[in-house]
């Protein structure tokens, strides 16, 4: 009977090893919903020069991003670094007697039953330190044009590695006038940025506990 229960329960440890494999590539981040600006028709020729339906440059205007559709491609220079320490030291004491007259029976008495001190100390100290740096380029979309002419971009990269996904979505808000002539803006100058990373497969799930570790871990008091 032991030797069939060691077997059912050595099989039942297989095939939970076994269910770690499974391909995770289903949990992808949906990506980034963009809404492109429908292109107008070709406008028929009139023989003037001034085309009120034309899709020619203004003749004192460039080509930098400012319409639904346009590319801007984001500059990554974040660099932050955070710290903080806190220290704290108490103390305090007191002493306590009582004077006994010296006459009968106050003189059979011992005083130090009538007299007492206390004292307690406290010293705590602490400290915490961050430091994240990120860099490269990332080409987003202009998917909105805000009443005030900021532009809201979104961009969604996914990279296809064997057995794995790469996936890095930004999302954000750009002033027309931090950017560049060639369409380029530091991320620095993009508000309410929103920067994801995520991976999917099998190199990224070895990165992660399994789901018997992580349960041991929340319930243990140690």
């Amino acid at each position: 009977m032991s030797i069939r229960l060691f077997n059912l329960l050595l099989t039942g440890c297989f095939m939970l090893s076994g269910c770690s494999a499974v391909n995770r590539l289903s949990d992808a981040v949906p990506p980034v919903p963009v809404a492109l600006a429908e292109v107008p028709p070709p406008a028929v020729p009139t023989g003037s020069i001034w085309q009120a339906h034309g899709g020619a440059l203004a003749l004192a205007e460039d080509r930098r991003a400012r319409r639904m559709g346009d590319l801007v491609t984001i500059r990554l220079v974040e660099r932050i670094r955070a710290e903080k320490s806190v220290e704290q030291d108490s103390s305090r004491s007191s002493q306590r007697s009582l004077d006994l007259p010296d006459a009968w029976p106050f003189n059979k008495i011992d005083e130090g039953l009538f007299s007492g001190g206390s004292s307690t100390s406290f010293s705590g100290s602490g400290g915490a330190s961050q430091a994240n740096s990120l860099s490269g380029e990332f080409t987003v979309t202009v998917v909105r044009v805000l009443p005030n002419g900021a532009l809201m971009v979104a961009g969604d990269r996914r990279i296809r590695l064997v057995r794995g996904e790469e996936q890095v979505q930004l999302t954000g808000l750009v002033r027309p006038e931090d950017i560049g002539p060639d369409n380029r803006v530091p991320s620095t100058r993009v508000a309410d940025a929103r920067l994801r990373f995520t991976g999917t497969g099998e190199v990224a799930n070895q990165g992660r506990q399994g789901w018997l570790s992580r349960f041991f871990d929340a319930v243990t008091p140690f």
